[in-house]
């Protein structure tokens, strides 16, 4: 009988591992630990075997930061030779977030890193996290999709394209313009056509060169020019314009387009991508958006604003250039981007 995969869970935090305090929900060191082991699934010889790791510290993921991203993605690398694959337990509410940035710390996966949580601890009795701990194992043993992805729900999402649309519902996250990889249901349906292909496997913790300055703007009704001057003053390196429809801005306050405009001049990278879910930005089609597109103004296309601000952030954090991060933001890296 052949032995069973290993898989490594890794705990950084979230809803799914914390329990009720007199300050509310906090995560607690060893609870998901404690409960995984007492779950009789856990032996069944179907499930691959694993072993629960604790990044310490536990994090309410809404304290996320860029340095725990690579914190995140160094543990991923240092075992990465032991274990067939990797589960990520994190909270819902940057999960997207750190999703899209692994993607890009680990361009070359040959092996599934899949993020999980739930809505609901684990101590309620009505807790979502049962079965996506039980099934995020599962695919990240046995699945051939070596990429980051996100387990909620039944659908398993490429990380990069995925948001969170609800905050009070099982289905928490949903992937505007590209369908599950897989859908769990009675049996496992894996959309084999829109998986990657396998990386090198040569992967190397990621040491970055510098801590850029990267921002998300959203556009609203009657946003002032001060605030965008604000916004963009040195040291800002990047910024994404999350801009209305298929990326139309304002175009009737000059003010407005000259602070874009001097922002780019100074080699700031603005990226434009669209406050839809779904959908892509198409600079040239109104004249609302051809106008942010003389002013230096990138297109962001279909790109998620989690994935465009992680990529811009990874992007100018490994000391590219500006023109090269402008080449490379519309370069697709990671299935970020529909190809041309």
């Amino acid at each position: 009988m052949s032995a069973r995969p290993r898989v490594c869970v890794l705990h950084v935090g979230g809803t799914i591992g914390m329990v009720r305090t007199a300050t509310g929900f906090e995560p607690q060191p060893g609870f998901l630990q404690r409960y995984i082991a007492a779950m009789p699934e856990m032996d069944r010889p179907e499930l691959p075997a694993h072993d629960v790791v604790i990044l310490e510290p536990l994090l309410d993921s809404a304290d996320m930061a860029p340095e725990d991203w690579l914190r995140i993605a160094a543990a991923i690398v240092a075992r990465y030779d032991d274990y067939a694959g990797f589960v990520v337990v994190h909270g819902t509410d940057t999960m997207a977030y750190t999703a899209s940035a692994l993607s890009f710390l680990l361009p070359e996966l040959q092996k599934p890193v899949i993020l999980t949580g739930s809505q609901l601890s684990l101590e309620n009795v009505r807790s979502d996290g049962r079965e996506h701990i039980i099934t995020a194992i599962l695919l990240a043993g046995t699945l051939a999709v070596p990429e980051v992805c996100i387990y909620f729900a039944s659908r398993l999402l490429r990380g990069n394209r995925a948001q969170k649309i609800h905050n009070h519902d099982f289905v928490a996250f949903d992937s505007g313009n590209l369908p599950p990889l897989a859908s769990v249901g009675v049996s496992v349906d894996l959309a084999d056509h829109l998986v990657r292909a396998p990386g090198t496997g040569k992967l190397v913790a990621p040491a970055l060169k510098c801590e850029p300055h990267v921002a998300s703007l959203r556009l609203f009704p009657g946003v002032a020019a001060r605030l965008l001057e604000q916004v963009l003053a040195a040291p800002m390196q990047g910024l994404v314009l999350e801009t209305y429809g298929v990326g139309n801005a304002p175009s009737r306050d000059p003010a407005l387009l000259a602070a874009i405009s001097a922002a780019t001049g100074r080699d700031v990278v603005v990226v434009n991508c669209s406050q839809c879910h779904g959908g892509s930005v198409r600079q040239t089609l109104y004249s609302t958006g051809a106008a942010l597109a003389r002013c230096g103004v990138i297109s962001g296309r279909d790109m998620t604003p989690e994935a465009a601000l992680t990529k811009l952030y990874c992007l100018l954090a490994a000391g590219l250039s500006p023109a090269q991060v402008r080449a490379r933001m519309q370069e697709d890296l990671a299935g970020e981007l529909e190809p041309d």
